[in-house]
This record gives C-alpha cells, structure tokens and sequence, in this order.
C-alpha cells in the first residue's frame, strides 16, 4: 500500500474509513472493480489497508450511502450496475424532430433507463456574474430563465437552468411554463437565432444547499458543473446554461477532430 504523502511531506489528514473509500470510489468509477462485481472481501480489504473490521465497515458503507456499492449485512457487497453515466454534450445541441424525444433525454433511454425532465419554474430575472457577463450584458439586465430537473429512473441526474436575454425571449414560449416541443434549439432557429457555436466552461465544486437537496446528494462529494454558451450568427450569445451533476455518477465526453 502506498503511504497518502501530501505535498507537504505530511499524511493524508482524512480519517482512514474516509481514504479507504476514495481508493475504491476511484477504482470502481474507472472501471477496475466492473459493474456488478463483488467488492474484495472485508478480509481482502482489511489485510490491503491494515484497517479493522469496524473502519472497512464505515467505508463499504460510505460507498453504500453513495449508489456505487450496493448489498445488505451478512451479504456480498457488489458494485452499482452502472457506474458513471457518460454524457455526450453535443447531443444536446441537436432539435428534436416533431413528435420525438428531446435528444440528451432520447440517449439516456437508449441505454435501457427512463429519463424525464421536470420543468420547475420559469422567471424573470436579473442576472449577474458569469450569466452576465456569457451574454454580453451588463450587471442587472433582464432575463428569462428556465429551471429543470433531469431525471433518470428514480435518480435525479442533472439540474439545470438557462437564461435568454429578455429581447430574444419576451412574449415567446420561452417564458412560458410549457416544455418546448423539439427542443430549445429548434425554437431558437425558428425565432430567427439558429444555434452554431458552444463553449462549455467545466468546473467541479461543492455543492449548494439547493443542488445538495434537488440531486439528493450522499454527502460531501463535489458536483460536476457546466457553464454552456451558445452562440448564434455573428457570435451572439443566445443562451447561458448553468448545469449540475452529481460528480460520483457522471463523466462527460467530448470528440475532437485534429485540424
């Protein structure tokens, strides 16, 4: 076993159970302990850690508490069935053909779950910050945001909220608290403001109180957050994204073509 030395010099300052968790989290999100596999034994685990009965218990629980181990006492204990979910981020750039599945929600099905998305709220709002700032505004100016959860199975999977600017979406479904049929780039394109270019701007952060609550997160673990500007022709920004995951259960993918 190697010794958790920090850059400093010192050990790893966590609680053993807490170290011995992240060894298998990490393990078990990159595929080395597969899904569906037993976790080790807590005899394996104990002689791999020089850890006790009691701390191995605490770390398989933590796992537990986490959806990336699962089983019940005097059981084995096996990995989650699927690890991290992948995410294809330009599959949620395409519209939707009349009738069909929202693109991001049709790829997840495809993988044998149902997923859904629940439309919160839709408001007037002042934005401010990074919101501001992707949109070329000024600090105050007004906006339309949309507020959703993406659900997969019974698990929330993702929150999301998306500000237009109030001159592109005022007095269209934008602001109204319908879901948009195709898709919010189908609509764009119709109002005249066709999608062609995103930026995502990748982040991993402590979760807010809201996000601990809304994603049902087990405890401190980071959630993964996209910032996403689209941008529309002569580079206008039309559409700011905030979305958070869980960083435990989903990675995301993207393909680059050299030039």
């Amino acid at each position: 076993m190697i010794l958790p030395i920090t850059d400093d010099g010192t050990l790893d300052p966590r609680p053993l159970h807490a170290r011995i968790a992240a060894d298998l989290r990490d393990e078990i999100m990159s595929g080395d302990l597969a899904p569906g596999a037993k976790l080790p034994s807590t005899a394996q685990l104990k002689s791999r850690f020089h850890a006790s009965n009691a701390t191995i218990q605490k770390a398989v629980h933590l796992l537990k508490g986490e959806g990336l181990a699962v089983g019940r006492a005097g059981a084995a204990v096996t990995v989650r069935a699927n690890r991290q979910r992948t995410v294809r981020p330009a599959s949620s750039l395409t519209g939707a053909a009349p009738g069909a599945a929202y693109p991001w929600l049709a790829e997840v099905a495809g993988e044998g779950s149902e997923a859904r998305s629940t439309l919160l709220a839709v408001e007037a709002v002042s934005i401010v910050g990074d919101i501001a700032d992707a949109l070329g505004l000024p600090e105050g100016a007004p906006a339309i945001c949309r507020r959703q959860l993406i659900s997969v199975g019974d698990e929330p999977a993702e929150l999301v909220s998306t500000y237009y600017p109030s001159v592109i979406a005022r007095g269209t479904a934008l602001a109204e608290l319908l879901r948009i049929k195709g898709g919010t780039p189908t609509l764009l394109a119709e109002l005249g403001f066709p999608p062609r270019r995103s930026v995502d701007r990748i982040s991993a952060r402590v979760a807010t109180q809201e996000q601990y609550i809304a994603l049902r997160l087990p405890g401190e673990l980071p959630v993964l957050r996209t910032l996403r500007t689209v941008y529309s022709d002569a580079d206008r920004p039309i559409e700011v994204t905030v979305m958070v995951k869980a960083g435990h259960l989903y990675e995301l993918q993207y393909e680059f073509t050299p030039q």
